[in-house]
């Protein structure tokens, strides 16, 4: 039998310490793609941001390129009247029209159109049934109540809200982190008044001064990332804080400042690489409280300005026509699938990035 003294096989240590030449980020990175499912969630959740991003292609009344009598035109970034295609009127082309379709469909003609040839704002004139309509051929996913595609709806609704989301946790990441490394390393005096300052304003109440200032400005996307922002930070300036408390008594901090470097050399380059670990963590989470917010306030008339397309909107529609199933149904499954995706990636991130997994 081995002595006590004796030291552990080298398995056993290169088990403890992880493999050998592999940096610890690419270490979490590993152990993330090992999460079958938060991996799977993150590809699907890009392929859907980035379909998102080429809405205009995707789902659009206006053809992407159409070729006329020898000329090639391009409708999806200029205007052109309508006698450039044979009509009678100067005014902007409706490209959905009969008789256009007729004039794209003479021979040496034609047009490309997107899959879905409805925008967001586009209502179908021509539909069978009385709106909201059921989905048929035309309308895959039927009308709202105004006529406009759902489909189109929904493509339009999941960009604004994951694009302000990840706005708006940008932000309060941002925030957050400057509050919370300056308490958390300065502590003392400073970190004992900011605190009471946090409470004050965390105090404040937030869907009463969303519906003040809805009252007072023009509604617009701008002013409610500014509102959202403003209390957005404060639960992770306190994770943050609480690691700047712990990291700024280790050796590796003393020894900084013996060598005379300065605070922000600290900060940035010592103890906040070490602290980022609950903010990366949060990222989905924040992402799903950002999303979730939004739809709550469209739902209840305070979010983006009117004929914007929203997921809030389509709820109140849906909330409103009980036998429109078409509309709650979808767009409950597509936040549905997007805040399950997030949550799903966050949960993969925090199980790579908890010190205590072991690699195997």
């Amino acid at each position: 039998m081995a002595p006590a003294h004796s030291p552990p096989p080298p398995s056993t240590r290169l088990a403890r310490q992880g493999p050998v030449g592999v940096s610890p980020a690419r270490r979490a990175w590993q152990r993330f793609r090992r999460n079958r499912l938060g991996y799977f969630s993150l590809i699907v959740f890009s392929v859907l941001v980035a379909l998102s991003l080429m809405a205009e292609l995707l789902s659009n009344d206006r053809p992407l390129i159409v070729r006329y009598e020898g000329q090639t035109y391009f409708p999806l970034v200029h205007d052109y009247p309508e006698t450039t295609f044979g009509g009678d009127f100067d005014s902007t082309t409706d490209y959905l029209d009969p008789y256009i379709r007729e004039r794209f469909s003479l021979p040496g003609n034609w047009a490309l159109y997107a899959p879905n040839p409805y925008g967001p704002q586009t209502l179908n004139y021509f539909a069978a049934e009385p709106n909201p309509s059921a989905p048929t051929a035309d309308n895959w996913l039927g009308t709202d109540d105004r006529g406009r595609d759902m489909l189109a709806q929904l493509i339009y609704g999941f960009r604004i809200s994951v694009l302000f989301a990840m706005a708006l946790t940008v932000i309060g990441v941002v925030i957050g982190v400057v509050a919370g490394a300056v308490q958390g390393y300065f502590a003392g005096k400073l970190d004992l008044v900011l605190q009471r300052v946090i409470e004050i304003w965390s105090a404040m109440p937030e869907l009463y001064l969303l519906i003040i200032f809805s009252a007072v400005f023009a509604p617009s996307v701008s002013l409610l990332l500014v509102l959202l922002s403003l209390f957005g930070w404060m639960g992770l300036s306190d994770y943050v804080r609480a690691e700047f408390l712990r990291n700024r008594q280790l050796d590796y901090v003393r020894a900084a400042r013996a060598l005379g470097a300065s605070h922000r050399h600290i900060i940035w380059r010592h103890i906040l690489p070490n602290s980022l670990t609950p903010v990366i963590t949060f990222l989905p989470f924040r992402m799903s409280a950002a999303i979730l917010a939004l739809t709550s306030l469209d739902f209840l008339g305070l979010g983006v300005p009117p004929g914007t397309p929203s997921l809030g909107e389509l709820l109140n529609q849906g909330k409103a026509n009980i036998d429109a199933w078409w509309i709650s149904l979808s767009t409950f499954c597509v936040l549905t699938v997007t805040l399950l995706l997030l949550t799903f990636m966050g949960d993969a991130l925090r199980d790579a990035l908890d010190p205590r997994k072991k690699d195997r």
